[in-house]
């Protein structure tokens, strides 16, 4: 301990500290980032991932970084994997045996009714440095080779005892708020003792990255994002890095039965994809191995006083379907623009406990729904348990799950409390507590989507001068940021529709209405006709939701 912290002195002050330097924590960094709001991400590890997994960015996800402006690099980085669409389940690549569980994510595009993004097919290697970078570009602190010692919270903040582990010097860190993305052995919410709810551990596999020429021939035209291999002897997950030479393959590990890491030696894994994939001299050179375990555990509350856990500290599921992930980043986008109002002074700090409120209930039935879907594909290595699927069962598909989820309760006025937290179907139709519908519209000469709107401020979407005006008297009288679009045809409409689409229709109001629009993109409440003092209405909604009382 050095003198400094032996007097009590704190070297640095950070209105935000992210420990954790992984897709959740750095998603983090770049929302925060984006919002204005200063913040320090230490991460223990010396770089970021060099392992190809964790790859599949879902549409909401991708609309995340549509409006955070790193799509396209996002897009360039995934470039070798483009055309890689579907699942496969077979007993052997060689030959026509085995079918596609689906060929196609979107067949028919029929996304594009929804959304103005598309599923994206980035590894985590990949993704990683593109927001690391775009993080640092936006003015975040993230330091890695980094660990956090120790922290105490008090109520006015967090003293956080930092370790260089390139260096061993410490320091002392003093943080308004503590995001926890520090994985799913999280020494955060242990020190927290912060419980968990679920099945727990289901399945463990061993991620094995190889070389191999001649699989390209083997897969020939097969574009798949992932293929389960069944044979019962030497089952697995075949998963193509560069559909050329590099490869990934999950192997099914069971430590329950005494299996060790280390009788995963080079001849066992190349023997065992020689056999699943069928060809018994197949060129196959070992590069590394990695062992991952897959659970479905949810946190039981997201937050302790200023500390928030985020990501797989918050919760853990399976990883067919690739939810876990998307979930972690969009915790982390939900936490964001919360805790950049309560700094901004904007909105008061109860408006953060909305967090838990709305955040684990999509993640206990996202983790169903993942379990589900490993039952559904036969994830090698999974033997649920009977009835283990339960209420996760099959919905008809994961557009639903990755885009229509809902808060019924939170920072949200108006919403269905009765209605599922997962819908069975796609229903984007301005709901309070849903995502705001997506549809293109014209601002200033330019076609840009509805969703392009909401990052910085509460936005307000009307027809109605009534409702315009008392937007720009209620941002002025609470000191709120709140953006008003009018919608229409006319000379003062900031926005006009690019088709003929009815934006009133679409988000479920009249012309005389009103919807209030989050800034993470979710519809914070709406009035679907006229009222008689709007400016009233609108103040006393915005006043409920920010909590400003």
């Amino acid at each position: 301990m050095n003198r400094s912290e032996e007097a009590g002195e704190v070297g640095q002050h950070t209105p935000v500290l992210i420990v954790g330097g992984s897709l959740v924590g750095l998603s983090t960094s770049l929302f925060l980032g984006r919002l204005g709001v200063p913040h320090l991400l230490v991460e223990r590890h010396s770089g970021t991932s060099i392992h190809p997994r964790g790859r599949g960015n879902n549409v909401r996800t991708m609309e995340l970084f549509r409006v955070a402006e790193v799509q396209r690099r996002i897009e360039e980085a995934a470039s070798v994997l483009a055309d890689n669409h579907g699942i496969m389940q077979t007993p052997t690549l060689v030959g026509d045996a085995g079918e596609w569980l689906f060929k196609e994510i979107d067949p028919g595009g029929g996304l594009a009714r929804f959304s103005p993004s598309v599923w994206c097919l980035c590894s985590q290697n990949d993704l990683e440095p593109v927001l690391l970078k775009s993080a640092r570009e936006l003015g975040g602190d993230l330091r890695f080779s980094t660990e956090l010692m120790s922290f105490e919270q008090d109520a006015q903040g967090i003293t956080a005892r930092l370790k260089s582990r390139e260096t061993g010097e410490h320091s002392t860190v003093r943080a308004d708020y503590l995001v926890a993305a520090d994985g799913p052995r999280s020494p955060i919410r242990e020190r927290l003792a912060i419980g968990q709810s679920g099945p727990g551990d289901l399945f463990h596999n061993v991620s094995v990255t190889f070389t191999s020429r001649a699989l390209a021939d083997v897969v020939g035209d097969r574009r798949f994002i992932v293929c389960y291999l069944t044979n019962p002897e030497a089952d697995g997950a075949l998963l193509p890095v560069d559909n050329e030479e590099h490869w990934v393959f999950h192997a099914p590990w069971h430590p329950e039965h005494g299996e060790t890491l280390e009788e995963f030696t080079d001849e066992r894994c190349a023997d065992h994809i020689r056999r699943a994939v069928g060809v018994p001299d197949l060129d196959v050179r070992i590069t590394g191995r990695a062992a991952w375990h897959a659970a479905e555990r949810v946190a039981e509350r997201y937050s302790d006083g200023r500390v928030f856990l985020a990501g797989d500290s918050a919760h853990e599921m399976s990883p067919t379907g690739a939810f876990g992930s998307n979930t972690g980043i969009q915790d982390a986008h939900n936490l964001a623009w919360k805790l950049a109002a309560v700094l901004g002074g904007w909105a008061g700090p109860g408006l953060l406990k909305s967090y838990d409120a709305e955040r684990r209930p999509v993640a206990e039935a996202t983790s169903a729904r993942a379990s589900s879907r490993s039952v559904e594909h036969s994830h090698p290595g999974y033997i649920p348990a009977p009835g283990a699927a339960g209420p996760g069962g099959k919905k008809g598909g994961i557009l639903n799950v990755a885009l229509a989820y809902r808060y019924p309760r939170g920072a949200v006025l108006g919403a269905d409390q009765s209605a599922p937290i997962v819908p069975d179907g796609m229903r984007l139709t301005g709901e309070p507590g849903s995502r705001a519908p997506h549809m293109w519209v014209n601002r200033s000469g330019t076609r840009v989507s509805t969703l392009d709107l909401y990052e910085r401020s509460m936005v307000l979407l009307t027809s109605a001068d009534k409702w315009h005006s008392a937007a720009k008297a209620v941002a002025q009288l609470l000191s709120v940021p709140l953006d008003a679009y009018r919608i229409g045809s006319g000379p003062d409409a900031e926005l006009s529709p690019a088709s003929d689409t009815d934006w009133a229709e679409v988000h479920g109001v009249t012309d005389d209405g009103a919807v209030l629009v989050r800034p993470d993109g979710f519809v914070a409440w709406r009035s679907e006709g006229p009222s008689a003092s709007p400016e009233t209405a609108l103040r006393e909604a915005l006043t409920a939701i920010l909590d400003r009382s």
